[in-house]
């Protein structure tokens, strides 16, 4: 039974662009299925996540990662009686305008910005599914509900100060209200993505060599969930012990968000969806404990995985693929492909420019933005 102050796809806001609505399909699950046949979706799966795309067939990629997201957030949603449709969407299209390379090809597109108002990720997925994913014959982008796109401009907290141009630019014709907070199904897809890249970083970090098994029991929650596996299977074969304590810890995150913001809310009594958008805090969130026992996974990681010798290597090499292309296209626009060539001769100014070189470079892949690279500076790729 959905909760109150669940989303309701029978009193959602909206398209943009009025559709009739399925007979058979909720408008958010319609939202969610767009977004899973868009080509931005699918471009994710060959879009880093922490390791770039060819370094290995079992690290995750932005796609595996968003699934993986997904997943937590619908069971999560459940447990709290939220719109898991809607949750889903969210979830599922929280990194499509991430850039090739993961992060550290956003720091460097952002950089390259500055002077043209910079460059974020979650802007930029506004803008691929308002407006860069052109296929419909009535509308650019997918048109989705204006609560998932709530969720997907401000899932983590609401966006005030100066703006990204993207999202200023869409919610100047669809006003997102992002003063407020976001339903509680976007805020569920926010700690949900939380939980999966701690997770699987972990996991991933194990598998590259980045650090052992034991060094990982010196953390809280991971060294716990190895002894309860030792206690309950002694013996067991490592990639096995590995996986029995690994999903003890998912299971101890996914815990405590449910049993924390169950409590939340019913602190807070919230009648309505608008309720919760109005509280002026989030409701979904990890306890005290657990969160400063977050705080010392993520450290360890960012020192042992995310700034390690050979990621830094490897980051020093994609932000000069990207410091390369962006310059190049900037001064050649030429080079792009006709329809974007079409985009180039309506722009009013370099702004104008700028920003449509960004999304075109936003857009490639890993492998797509080191061929790039290649065929255009005729230098052999370091892949």
């Amino acid at each position: 039974m959905a909760a109150p102050y669940a989303s309701d796809p029978e009193k959602a806001r909206g398209r943009l662009i009025w559709e009739e609505e399925s007979s058979f399909r909720s408008c958010f699950q319609r939202d969610r299925d767009r977004i899973i046949h868009s080509s931005a979706f699918r471009r994710l799966k060959h879009k880093t996540q922490v390791f770039v795309e060819h370094e290995g067939d079992y690290f995750r990629t932005r796609l595996t990662h968003s699934i993986e997201v997904a997943q937590v957030a619908r069971t999560i949603a459940g447990a709290l009686g939220l719109n898991g449709e809607l949750t889903e969407a969210i979830a599922l299209a929280h990194d499509l305008g991430h850039t090739p390379f993961g992060h550290t090809g956003e720091d460097a597109l952002d950089a390259l910005m500055q002077p043209y108002g910079g460059f974020d990720h979650n802007a930029q997925a506004v803008k691929i599914v308002t407006s860069l994913e052109r296929h419909y014959a009535d509308f650019d982008g997918l048109n989705l509900t204006w609560e998932t796109l709530e969720g997907l401009a401000k899932h983590n907290g609401p966006v005030t100060g100066d703006l990204p141009f993207a999202l200023a630019d869409y919610t100047a014709r669809h006003d997102l209200e992002l003063h407020t907070h976001a339903s509680a199904e976007a805020q569920v897809a926010a700690l949900s993505d939380d939980i999966a890249y701690n997770n699987h970083d972990l996991h991933d970090g194990l598998r590259a060599g980045l650090f052992t098994d034991d060094d990982i029991c010196d953390l809280p929650i991971v060294g716990p969930a190895y002894a309860q596996v030792d206690k309950a299977y002694p013996g067991l074969e490592a990639n096995r012990r590995r996986h029995e304590a690994l999903r003890r810890v998912f299971g101890v995150m996914v815990s405590d968000v449910i049993a924390t913001s169950h409590d939340l809310i019913t602190q807070a009594g919230p009648g309505s969806v608008e309720d919760i958008r109005h509280l002026g805090r989030s409701m979904i969130r990890f306890s005290s404990d657990i969160w400063v026992q977050l705080q010392d996974i993520r450290a360890f990681l960012f020192k042992r995985m995310y700034r390690a010798p050979s990621v830094m290597q490897t980051r020093a090499e994609v932000t000069d693929v990207v410091n390369h292309l962006f310059p190049l296209f900037m001064s050649q626009p030429d080079l792009l492909p006709k329809a974007w060539v079409r985009d180039v001769k309506d722009a009013a100014d370099e702004t104008d420019l700028a920003r449509i070189v960004a999304d075109y470079i936003a857009g490639m892949t890993d492998r797509f933005a080191l061929e790039k690279y290649g065929q255009l500076s005729q230098r052999p790729s370091w892949v």
